[in-house]
């Protein structure tokens, strides 16, 4: 009888499973995104990474919506190059409205010439604009419509990370997402707060 059980159980867990659609197209983003208020400064306390994005760790974003209503960002962080070569990179963006006022083009480049640029979609998942944020980007898409290759940023008010209710909550939207222990923690230690001893570029 016991394995009776374990099969029901095993079926009801797969179950669960087959109902979260993994596609991009079904992926909610926040109701009615107010850029003003999600403008100002942002700390990345953990991420999931894609293909070849360079800044690691240290990361801070400065969010800003100008008078037309067009929203830009600075970003600067602990960069690693040739393998053992640490240095603290900047990075700018700017944004294009999309229909969704969640959903953004972001082109973005870095200020040293060899640092990686692109054109990415830039989806802010899920924000309450006073403690947390959890940002979404697909760079390219599988042909059943789920994602190849996807990088996701959580950010804090706080560079000493979220609460306990934030952090919930971002963990539900993260499942949603279907990228679920995908991300990995970002340290803040100052190291790009400090120009005495540090290479900038």
């Amino acid at each position: 009888m016991q394995w009776v059980w374990a099969l029901v159980l095993l079926a009801a867990a797969g179950g669960g499973r087959a109902e979260r659609d993994c596609r991009v197209s079904s992926f909610r983003v926040k109701e009615n995104f107010d850029k003003a208020r999600f403008s100002g400064t942002w700390y990345a306390v953990a991420k999931k990474d894609p293909e070849g994005l360079f800044l690691q760790d240290n990361i801070i974003a400065e969010f800003s919506v100008d008078e037309k209503g067009h929203m830009s960002a600075t970003a600067k962080g602990r960069v690693r190059l040739l393998s053992n070569w640490e240095v603290c990179a900047d990075m700018v963006g700017t944004f294009t409205d999309t229909e969704d006022p969640a959903k953004f083009k972001m082109k973005y480049w870095g200020v040293a010439s060899f640092l990686q640029k692109g054109n990415d979609d830039h989806w802010i998942i899920d924000t309450d604009y006073d403690t947390f944020a959890l940002q979404y980007s697909c760079r390219l898409l599988n042909l059943d419509g789920t994602c190849a290759d996807s990088y996701s940023f959580v950010f804090s008010r706080d560079p000493n990370g979220l609460t306990p209710e934030a952090r919930a909550l971002v963990r539900q939207r993260q499942e949603e997402l279907c990228l679920d222990r995908q991300y990995r923690r970002i340290e803040h230690n100052g190291y790009c707060q400090s120009k005495s001893g540090r290479n900038f570029l």
